[in-house]
């Protein structure tokens, strides 16, 4: 399928360009952003929820390469492709990055599971408030950048992917 935007077709790893948090490409389509500021939008905003696109062959695709939900996430080329999939199907206002709010607690030392056919499963969860503090990473130990990078290099594909679309 062509989408005639030729960022939004590439595949893979960033390229050294893509890697950089700098440099973005001019933003063309700032309906959303006027929307959640509360000015004046000549229409309402679309937008589709990450999820919405289990449901399209390239996301399960893709998620075969990943080989797991966690690895899909932590994979910074493969979280993007699962964003931009809906914005190449439909005229989208919005991407949502493909993530999942349980990389937090991952991040913070807990071990999280997916479980086929269950769902997210954590093996040995927190009991009580003292089990928190015994067994969290301190927050402020926590690299975000070391335990997060790969969520804020997904974006940063992302955003020069999309070509300010």
């Amino acid at each position: 399928m062509s989408t005639n935007r030729p960022a939004l077709e590439r595949k893979g790893p960033a390229t050294d360009a893509e890697t950089k948090a700098t440099d973005f490409p001019k933003l063309k389509n700032d309906l959303i952003l006027r929307a959640a500021r509360g000015k004046w939008v000549e229409r309402t905003p679309i937008w589709v929820h990450r999820q919405a696109g289990r449901y399209l062959p390239e996301y399960h695709a893709t998620r075969n390469v990943a080989g797991d939900f966690f690895t899909l996430c932590r994979t910074p080329h493969l979280a993007c492709e699962v964003t931009l999939q809906p914005i190449r199907r439909f005229d989208l206002d919005a991407a949502i990055i493909f993530s999942d709010i349980l990389v937090v607690p991952q991040a913070m030392g807990l071990e999280v599971k997916m479980v086929k056919g269950f769902g997210p499963s954590l093996p040995e969860p927190l009991t009580d408030p003292e089990d928190m503090q015994r067994r969290l990473l301190a927050p402020d130990y926590i690299d975000v950048n070391e335990k997060l990078g790969y969520v804020f290099k997904a974006i940063t594909l992302t955003r020069h992917r999309l070509e300010g679309e």
